[in-house]
């Protein structure tokens, strides 16, 4: 049986043509952003889940979980999943954006 993979990018683009999909999609923007990094990084190294298991020793079954964002894998596991598809792991934090109007103290004293 042969199966036909289709780049991650012309799926994203095609299911994004549906609203709802998109406003889903949308709403759950960053629990999923490490599941597409890592689905990204698996296509960009041409490995199929059961070569990225293989070499990090482990199953195609959890290479799934974790590409499914249904997971927080550990640290360790984002490195071994890094080391096996050729990559490198950076993890960084990010100021979230800040409300523009400043916020007045519920008690100002005056002099």
């Amino acid at each position: 049986m042969t199966r036909r993979h289709i780049p991650v990018d012309e799926w994203a683009e095609e299911r994004m043509k549906d609203p709802e999909f998109k406003a889903a999609y949308d709403a759950l923007e960053d629990e999923f952003a490490l599941a597409a990094a890592m689905i990204k990084a698996r296509a960009d190294a041409e490995m199929t889940q059961e070569q990225v298991a293989e070499a990090m020793g482990t199953t195609q079954a959890v290479v799934a979980r974790l590409e499914s964002g249904r997971v927080k894998p550990s640290t360790r596991t984002l490195e071994r999943f890094a080391e096996a598809t050729g990559t490198r792991l950076r993890i960084a934090f990010e100021r979230q954006a800040r409300d523009p109007t400043p916020s007045t103290p519920a008690h100002v004293s005056s002099r």
